[in-house]
């Protein structure tokens, strides 16, 4: 087994269309507003940017994050990741009744040297901080596409939201 080799998935069940789900995964710039973890994004150009992620341990993981696939009619966004990670992630959008189910999919070699170095001792509580970062990223998601359903005009050219 490689220690520094992991494969993650999760499923995210949301309350939103998949196209507005897609309409605000595919604005990478944004996803410091809604997820806790992802402490900055800086776009390098139309494809390309850095991200700086922290979860609960006190260390920053940067990537570089190419575009690989941006396909919206089969809601499909993937990335190749360089830098602390290196390897892939992807969403994949299916509608769900009125909602989506929203699959991630990572496969990642950890390069960031500290942590090749606690591989083994540490992949429990690696993993662990995934899960936690995944969890935070789910309710910021659900709580961004609530909110941007209520900034959505109705049919009566109101807003939607409390009364």
């Amino acid at each position: 087994m490689d220690w520094c080799r992991y494969r993650f998935r999760s499923v995210w069940r949301l309350p939103a269309p998949p196209d507005a789900v897609y309409a605000v995964l595919a604005r990478a710039e944004g996803y410091p507003r809604w997820w806790p973890q992802v402490r900055e994004v800086v776009p390098l150009d139309d494809t390309t940017g850095t991200a700086r992620f922290r979860s609960l341990l006190p260390y920053d993981l940067v990537v570089t994050a190419r575009a690989l696939r941006r396909d919206p009619a089969a809601r499909v966004l993937e990335v190749g990741l360089g830098g602390d990670l290196e390897g892939w992630a992807r969403w994949t959008l299916t509608a769900e009744g009125a909602g989506t189910r929203a699959l991630y999919e990572q496969e990642v070699e950890v390069r960031a040297r500290l942590l090749r170095a606690l591989a083994v001792p540490g992949r429990p509580v690696f993993r662990a901080n995934h899960a936690l970062m995944m969890r935070g990223g789910r309710r910021g998601l659900a709580a961004e596409l609530e909110e941007a359903a209520r900034r959505e005009p109705t049919a009566d050219g109101g807003r939607r939201g409390p009364v």
